[in-house]
């Protein structure tokens, strides 16, 4: 069994001009450990040993949709997901620290392997979508963003 109980995941809530919040569709077939059906998310990752939370945000926001450029960014909420994290000797639990950030413009989402489709959606419509994930206080939290 894993020492670890958890792992900390960094998750950025990206909104455009309109107010409309970007989600991805997870790649299923690149879950190599657990398959699942796909779901949305919110771009992000874990932390790696020897980042920071800072380079965290940044590095996966560019590897999972493109965009290099943010005009904010600030520390919007914690939450502990509604998945697990599963691991050769067991699975744990997943903390996830969500940063709002802003884009300025349309901006043209390049999709890493990892995921399926992107979409721009109005907060109720992220909302419901990212039920699977996320437990139902920060749906709730999202639509009055």
């Amino acid at each position: 069994m894993s020492e670890d109980l958890f792992q900390l995941g960094i998750k950025a809530l990206i909104r455009n001009p309109k107010g409309e919040i970007l989600l991805l569709q997870i790649n299923p077939e690149v879950r190599a450990r657990r398959p699942e059906k796909a779901y949305w998310d919110l771009p992000g990752g874990r932390v790696q040993k020897g980042d920071t939370i800072k380079n965290t945000l940044r590095r996966e926001i560019t590897e999972e949709t493109g965009i290099t450029k943010l005009s904010k960014t600030i520390f919007f909420t914690s939450v502990l997901s509604n998945l697990r994290v599963p691991l050769a000797d067991g699975d744990v639990g997943l903390i996830l620290l969500v940063y709002l950030c802003e884009v300025d413009g349309a901006k043209d989402i390049k999709l890493s392997d990892e995921h399926t489709k992107a979409g721009w959606f109005t907060p109720a419509k992220a909302s419901k979508l990212l039920h699977v994930k996320y437990p139902a206080e920060f749906c709730q939290k999202i639509t009055v963003i």
